[in-house]
C-alpha cells in the first residue's frame, strides 16, 4: 500500500490546461502503476464498506475508471454522471459552471433501484460545480446519498464548502 504522499508524487499537474491559469491533475501516470491506483481504490472505499450501498455514481469521465473499481470492491452497481447527449435513455439533466465555462451532466431516469444508498466518486474535487449538480440530480431522484469519495481536492477553491450534510472525504488535499 501507498502512502498518500506517494500516491500525491504520482500525479502530473500540467499548468495552463486546459484553459489558462488551470492546473490540471493529470491521474493517468497514477492509474499506470499498479500499486498506485490498488491504493487510490482502497483509500477512496474503506469508509464505505458495509455501509449498505446499492449504488456508486462516477462522473464523467475520469471518475468512471475510479467509480468502477470501487463499485467491484464494495459490491455494488456502477451509474455513469455523463456530458449531455451520450445517454441513450430517458435522463435527469443539470447545468452547471466549471472554473473555465459552463457544462451540463445527465444519469438515466431509470438507474435506481427503490431505496437505493448512493456513493459519487470523482478524480478531482475544485470548484464543487460537477458534483453539485450530481447532487441535484439525485436528490430530484429520491436515492439516499450515503457520501462523496474524491481522490484529489484542491482546497483553496473550497469546492468541499457546497456539500455541509454530506460526508465527504478526500485522499489527497
Amino acid at each position: 500500500m501507498l502512502t498518500t504522499e506517494q500516491l500525491d508524487n504520482l500525479i502530473l499537474r500540467i499548468p495552463d490546461y486546459p484553459a489558462p491559469g488551470v492546473i490540471f491533475q493529470d491521474i493517468t501516470t497514477l492509474l499506470t502503476d499498479p500499486k498506485g491506483f490498488s491504493s487510490v481504490i482502497h483509500y477512496m472505499s474503506e469508509n464505505f464498506l458495509d455501509r449498505g450501498i446499492s449504488h456508486v455514481v462516477g462522473t464523467e469521465a475520469r471518475g468512471f475508471l475510479l467509480a468502477s473499481a470501487i463499485a467491484y470492491r464494495i459490491g455494488a452497481g456502477l451509474v455513469p454522471a455523463r456530458k449531455i447527449g451520450k445517454l441513450p435513455r430517458a435522463t435527469e439533466i443539470e447545468n452547471y459552471q466549471l472554473e473555465y465555462g459552463t457544462a451540463s451532466i445527465e444519469i438515466h431516469k431509470d438507474a435506481f433501484t427503490h431505496n437505493a444508498k448512493v456513493l459519487i466518486v470523482d478524480d478531482v474535487l475544485a470548484t464543487g460545480g460537477t458534483l453539485q449538480a450530481v447532487v441535484r440530480i439525485l436528490e430530484k431522484m429520491s436515492v439516499e446519498i450515503v457520501g462523496i469519495s474524491v481522490l484529489s481536492e484542491i482546497v483553496e477553491l473550497k469546492g468541499r464548502d457546497k456539500f455541509p450534510h454530506i460526508p465527504f472525504q478526500t485522499v489527497l488535499p
